[in-house]
């Protein structure tokens, strides 16, 4: 048995964060003959269900990049890979102290998301607290006010570039910590930042999908460093034209651009849909 494994954003979405009736038809034509996908994403559960809804996406899903995997036939969480108290308050320092504020995300009784912040220190930050919420469609709130029963799912930013660098590097020296880090879509030397546990990531979620569903093989699709590990455990695994140079280069081939259905198109071909 072999298991597709999609990314979203970059990937299997169209540059308006949606996936586009070509590749509706075309996830409709892999249910018909029975070839098993789902979806590995650093979105949140509540950020991609909308999206997911009505296109077959029955398998365990891999979200928040490997910290936790959902089960839609039990509708719960099956693993999830926390940050522990310490951990917590060493990232919090870490970013404070460079004068960039925190955004918290949790996962709370009854599986609610949540993003808590302290005071927001400039009009960039406010941004990213909107783009969140509208984007992410998650309640972004006051640390003030964050439950005392929270998990704590992973720690993200938005900072110049010296700064980020500077933490990145401290969380290297933590084997049980990754960060991911990339240059922010608002420019001037804006880059973004998020940090988990290191055991809650795509490459490891896969391979626990693979042994839990007895899958024989998996062929991956992605187009940034989150899906890196996801690529290193897939038997192939598939770049859009998009995606950066390195992430092409880690790739089994390039397929075509995520705005003009390439996965759609190389799915089509590869299994005579």
């Amino acid at each position: 048995m072999e298991l597709l494994v999609f990314d979203l954003d970059g990937t299997l979405l169209n540059r308006q964060s949606r996936i586009s009736d070509y590749t509706r038809d075309t996830l409709k034509r892999l249910q018909q003959r029975n070839i098993a996908y789902t979806v590995a994403t650093g979105r949140t559960l509540h950020a991609a269900r909308d999206l997911l809804h009505g296109h077959g996406f029955d398998l365990p899903q891999i979200f928040k990049n490997g910290v936790v995997i959902w089960n839609p036939l039990y509708q719960s969480y099956s693993h999830q890979y926390l940050l522990t108290e310490t951990e917590i308050q060493h990232l919090l320092h870490a970013l404070l102290d460079r004068d960039v504020s925190p955004f918290i995300f949790t996962l709370e009784p009854g599986e609610h998301h949540a993003v808590y912040h302290p005071p927001l220190r400039n009009e960039t930050e406010r941004r990213l607290a909107r783009l969140i919420g509208k984007d992410r469609k998650l309640p972004v709130l006051p640390l003030a006010r964050i439950p005392a029963d929270a998990d704590i799912t992973n720690i993200s930013a938005l900072g110049p570039r010296a700064a980020l660098e500077a933490v990145a590097r401290l969380i290297d020296t933590e084997p049980q910590l990754v960060a991911y880090m990339g240059e922010a879509l608002e420019g001037d030397d804006l880059y973004w930042i998020d940090v988990h546990h290191s055991s809650g990531n795509k490459g490891g979620a896969v391979t626990l999908l693979k042994s839990e569903l007895g899958i024989e093989r998996v062929v991956c699709f992605g187009d940034s460093d989150n899906d890196l590990p996801m690529f290193e455990q897939a038997d192939e695994a598939y770049a859009p034209e998009n995606a950066r140079d390195h992430i092409k280069g880690a790739a089994t081939a390039v397929i075509g651009h995520h705005d003009a259905d390439g996965i759609a198109r190389f799915l089509r071909q590869r299994f005579a849909l």
